[in-house]
């Protein structure tokens, strides 16, 4: 063995010398091959753990129900669900970090007086982003960075920046940097060149279930995304707020409320709720379209808030999340997180069905013991072939930041 190496050794110096190439050079080409294999079996690891969650949960997990009234049931929802690191999503198959989950309750949260929880699970996820090299919906608990549905995320990264904006997280000069850089690729990714969407692309957004045609949802969210680029003096992303204002209202307004999406007329709650509920578009006329709406067509019945409605003509549905495995699962099905931003819409207007609708809300939650994700349109609890609604969401934030009255 050892003549052997006595002469391989100067030989593979010399190969090296000859061509250049240092153990330096070795270690890098290494490192461009290893880290993108890291990062890929990560992703994979994270995405069968949340699909192996959601399956077991189907069958075998249970549903905790916590004792008291709405609010102390998600008062301590949201206490459990804090994770020393992080918030987890839910108490059930989302134990996991969810960028588009968090960024809706982050407000919620502070003004419950949880900066310091907010900072530090943003702190935690902004590490394993950059660990990553980019910014995807969600982190589980051993890092893994991955988008669940696994398309790329068009709402993630302004959900991060919202976050960061209304909790006032101070970045530091490498998280800012890292920040151009997903803004960056995000314009390259999604927009044209004059800040619109790409047609005929597809992404995952809140709707996750179905493939929209540029929904007013990823509009508002892209609007919120520019209004946050400004109030974090970062960059690199070139259009300015007013930008999606008028493309919601001139492309998306049927004279009542927001459609889903470009080529159709479908009431869809996330797309006709969000602009609103994040002040992308303020105006007070069209908000009171929009929920005389809701309550001429009970949307907001037996509870808040029914997801839409059946749709004139069928929609196109991701794999495994149509009409056979999945069936309503966001047509006429209960979202509770839906329902908070219209509570929320219904507060800030100052609207006279608003304590009716806390009131049956709070039902809601009391005749379950938790905060569920979904519900069937009856208010049971929604179970499908492969999927069961999941229990003590993190969403139960949003409902706590209400008043009773």
């Amino acid at each position: 063995m050892l003549p052997s190496l006595v002469i391989l050794c100067p030989l593979l110096y010399s190969i090296l010398n000859t061509y250049a190439i240092s153990f330096a050079d070795i270690s890098r080409y290494t490192d461009k091959i290893m880290k993108p294999l890291i990062r890929a079996i990560g992703t994979i690891a994270g995405l069968i753990h949340a699909e192996y969650r959601q399956l077991y949960n189907r069958y075998f997990g249970k549903i905790e129900r916590f004792p008291g009234n709405a609010r102390e049931i998600c008062q301590q929802i949201v206490d459990r669900l804090w994770y020393g690191d992080f918030y987890r999503t839910s108490l059930g198959h989302y134990n996991f970090f969810w960028m588009r989950d968090f960024g809706t309750v982050a407000e919620s949260l502070v003004n419950l007086n949880q900066t310091t929880h907010v900072h530090h699970t943003l702190r935690w996820a902004i590490r394993h982003f950059m660990r990553a090299g980019t910014v995807k919906l969600c982190i589980d608990k051993a890092g893994n960075v991955f988008n669940a549905p696994g398309l790329p995320s068009i709402d993630a990264l302004p959900w991060l920046l919202h976050s960061l904006v209304v909790s006032e997280y101070q970045l530091n000069e490498e998280e800012t940097k890292f920040l151009n850089k997903e803004l960056r690729k995000y314009s390259s990714m999604f927009l044209d060149e004059s800040g619109d969407i790409l047609p005929n692309i597809v992404f995952a957004e809140m709707r996750d279930a179905v493939y929209y045609n540029r929904s007013a949802y990823s509009i508002a969210l892209v609007g919120r995304l520019a209004v946050c680029v400004e109030k974090l003096n970062l960059i690199d992303f070139h259009f300015a707020p007013e930008r999606y204002a008028d493309i919601l209202v001139h492309s998306y307004w049927t004279g009542e409320y927001f459609r889903a999406d470009r080529t159709t007329q479908t009431f869809s709650s996330d797309s006709a709720l969000i602009p609103f509920f994040l002040k992308i578009v303020n105006d007070s006329v069209m908000v009171g379209k929009t929920l005389d709406y809701i309550h001429k067509k009970e949307l907001n019945k037996p509870y808040p808030l029914k997801y839409g409605e059946i749709p004139e003509k069928p929609l196109r549905y991701r794999f495994g999340m149509g009409p056979f495995s999945m069936p309503n699962y966001t047509e006429t099905s209960i979202w509770t997180w839906h329902a908070t931003y219209y509570l929320h819409l219904l507060k800030r207007y100052k609207r006279n069905e608003y304590v009716e609708q806390y009131k049956k809300f709070s039902e809601l939650i009391e005749r379950h013991g938790s905060y569920p994700e979904l519900l069937a349109p009856d208010g049971s609890w929604y179970y499908a072939k492969f999927y069961r609604g999941d229990p003590g969401m993190i969403w139960a934030a949003l409902f706590l930041e209400l008043p009773e009255k």
